[in-house]
C-alpha cells in the first residue's frame, strides 16, 4: 500500500572543492619552466526543484541523507579539476522549506522552480594562480573549501483549489471520488481517511483540482486528532467547501454546529500562520456549503432547516448525495465559478527565476572576540580568516606563511595587538588553534630558502642547509639571485 509523507527532515552534505596542484613545468633543456598548477574544481550542489511528476516527500522519508559530488584536483600543465556533479532533489509543487531553527527559507510553487540548499565548496588554487612578485615559484597550493551540510525540513502543502472540510464520515471522500478520478479509500467509521486526497474535476471544458482534509476536529489547531499535521494543506486552497452531513445519527450534532465548530478552528489556524510564517488569511477565503446525503429523508428535511442560516451568511448551499449521485453537476460549475472568480482577483505568478541575494557589504570583514571559556584566549570571527584557514595545508611551511602574510594584510595581527594579545596566546580561528607570535614578521617580503619551506618558519639549523643550498644553485647558474628558488 502506498505511504503519503508530506514532512521529512532531510541531512544534506554538498560536495567538497578539489584541492589545487602544485607543480613546476618540465622539458628537456627547460628543467625550471615555472609553476603550471592547475585549480581544484568546485565542489556540486544540493539542489531542491518542483518536479509536477511528484506528489510526495515519500522517498526522502526511507532516503534523507543526500550528497553531490566533490570536485577534482588540479593537475600539471594548468590543468583544472572537474567540477563536482550537482544532486537534483526533485521536490512536489508546494513544498515549503524550512532550517533547522525552524525559519522559512523558500516557499516552492510553480513546476521548474529551485533551491540551491546546500552549496558546494569552491576548488582551492594551483600554484600556477599564486604566483606574485613576493612568491614567483610558490611551493605550495591551496585546499578546497569542504561543502556545506545543512539539515533541513520539508513540509508539503497541498496546491489545490478547493478544500472540502468536514467531521470524519462527513462524505469528504465519497464526494471527491464522484467528482473526480480518485480513488480514497471509503468506510463508514470515523478517521477512515488518514492522508489528503487529491483529484481532478472537470467542468465543462474547464478543470480544477480539489483535495479532502482529513480529522478536521474540535481542538484540531491545538494539534487534537490529526490536527496540524493536516490542516496546513487548506492553506493555498482559492475555494474551502464544507461538506456537512444531514444524516448524522448523533443527537449532539447538528450542520449549523458542526460549521460553526469547524470555523473557530480555521480562525485560530489562521492565528496560528499570522504567528509563525504570515502564509494566508483564511478566514477571507470565499466558503461554500455542501448539505451530503440528502438522498435519505431525514437528511432532506435537515438541509430544508438550515438553508437559510447558510445562505444569510451570503455562502451558496447545494444538496447533494455522494452515492445515489444527486447534485453533483451543479457543485462543480458552481465550485468552477468561485474558483474562477477567485483566480482573477489575484496577481499573476511570476515565472521561475534564479533570484541572487548578495551579502552586505561594508561591515567589518573579521572581528576579535576573548575566548569566554579560556582567560587569555581569543578568537579570531569572519567570514575570510575562516576560509582562508579551510584553504591551507598544515604540512607545507609555505603555506603556513602565505596564510600569515594574508592574515597580516588583513589586520588580524595589529587586532590581536591592540585586544591584549600576548606572545603565547591561543588563538582561534575557525576549527584550528595556535599559539600567537607576534615576534614572527608577517605580510613582508622574504626570500624563500625551498620549495614548501618559509624561513621564519625553520629552525636555525634547516635555515643555515637551505641557504647553502640556495648559494649552490646560485653559484652553478641555476637559479637567478633575484628571484625565489625552485629547488
Amino acid at each position: 500500500m502506498s505511504r503519503f509523507v508530506d514532512r521529512v527532515v532531510l541531512h544534506l552534505a554538498a560536495g567538497d572543492g578539489g584541492r589545487g596542484c602544485a607543480s613546476v613545468h618540465r622539458e628537456k633543456f627547460k628543467p625550471l619552466g615555472g609553476p603550471d598548477g592547475g585549480n581544484g574544481g568546485s565542489g556540486g550542489s544540493v539542489i531542491l526543484e518542483v518536479d509536477p511528476q511528484v506528489h510526495t516527500l515519500l522517498d526522502f522519508h526511507f532516503r534523507p541523507h543526500a550528497k553531490a559530488g566533490r570536485g577534482g584536483q588540479g593537475e600539471g600543465s594548468n590543468r583544472s579539476g572537474a567540477k563536482g556533479e550537482d544532486l537534483i532533489l526533485k521536490v512536489p509543487n508546494g513544498t515549503v522549506v524550512f532550517d533547522d531553527s525552524g525559519e522559512m527559507l523558500v516557499d516552492l510553487t510553480g513546476n521548474g522552480t529551485r533551491f540551491v540548499a546546500a552549496e558546494g565548496g569552491k576548488g582551492g588554487l594551483g600554484n600556477a594562480s599564486l604566483v606574485s612578485r613576493a612568491r614567483k615559484a610558490p611551493g605550495f597550493a591551496l585546499l578546497g573549501e569542504p561543502g556545506e551540510q545543512r539539515d533541513l525540513v520539508l513540509e508539503l502543502k497541498s496546491v489545490a483549489d478547493v478544500g472540502l472540510v468536514g467531521y470524519p464520515s462527513a462524505g469528504k471522500s465519497s464526494l471527491i471520488s464522484v467528482l473526480s478520478a480518485a480513488k480514497p479509500k471509503i468506510a463508514d467509521y470515523p478517521f477512515t481517511t488518514l492522508v489528503p486526497n487529491l483529484g481532478v474535476v472537470t467542468a465543462g471544458n474547464d478543470t480544477f483540482t480539489i483535495a479532502d482534509v482529513p480529522g478536521l476536529i474540535p481542538g484540531a489547531s491545538e494539534g487534537r486528532g490529526l490536527g496540524l499535521d493536516f490542516l496546513r494543506h487548506i492553506e493555498r486552497c482559492a475555494v474551502l467547501a464544507h461538506v456537512v452531513d444531514c444524516a448524522a445519527l448523533e443527537s449532539d450534532r447538528d450542520p449549523i454546529s458542526d460549521v460553526e465548530a469547524l470555523e473557530n478552528e480555521l480562525a485560530s489556524y489562521t492565528s496560528v500562520l499570522a504567528e509563525d510564517n504570515g502564509l494566508g488569511d483564511l478566514a477571507a477565503r470565499p466558503r461554500i456549503v455542501v448539505l451530503n446525503k440528502t438522498d435519505i429523508p431525514e437528511g432532506k428535511e435537515m438541509a430544508e432547516m438550515v438553508r437559510a442560516h447558510f445562505e444569510e451568511r451570503g455562502w451558496p448551499v447545494y444538496d447533494v448525495s455522494a452515492v445515489a449521485h444527486l447534485g453533483l453537476d451543479e457543485l462543480r460549475f458552481g465550485l468552477f465559478k468561485m474558483v474562477d472568480e477567485y483566480r482573477r482577483t489575484q496577481p499573476a505568478p511570476e515565472p521561475a527565476r534564479t533570484i541572487i541575494r548578495p551579502k552586505a557589504q561594508g561591515g567589518p570583514e573579521f572581528e576579535i572576540l576573548k575566548d569566554p571559556d579560556h582567560a587569555g584566549a581569543f578568537i579570531v570571527k569572519g567570514d575570510k580568516p575562516r576560509r582562508w584557514i579551510n584553504q591551507t595545508d598544515f604540512d607545507n611551511d609555505e603555506a603556513v606563511g602565505y596564510l600569515g602574510d594574508r592574515l597580516a594584510r588583513l589586520g588580524v595581527e595589529d587586532a590581536l595587538l591592540k585586544a591584549g594579545a600576548v606572545e603565547g596566546s591561543d588563538v582561534t580561528i575557525g576549527d584550528v588553534t595556535f599559539e600567537w607570535e607576534p615576534s614572527t614578521p608577517a605580510g613582508v617580503d622574504l626570500r624563500r630558502t625551498g620549495r614548501g619551506t618559509d624561513v621564519r618558519l625553520e629552525s636555525s639549523e634547516r635555515i643555515g642547509a637551505a641557504e647553502r643550498k640556495f648559494q649552490r644553485g646560485v653559484r652553478r647558474g641555476l637559479i637567478d639571485p633575484d628571484e625565489e628558488t625552485l629547488e
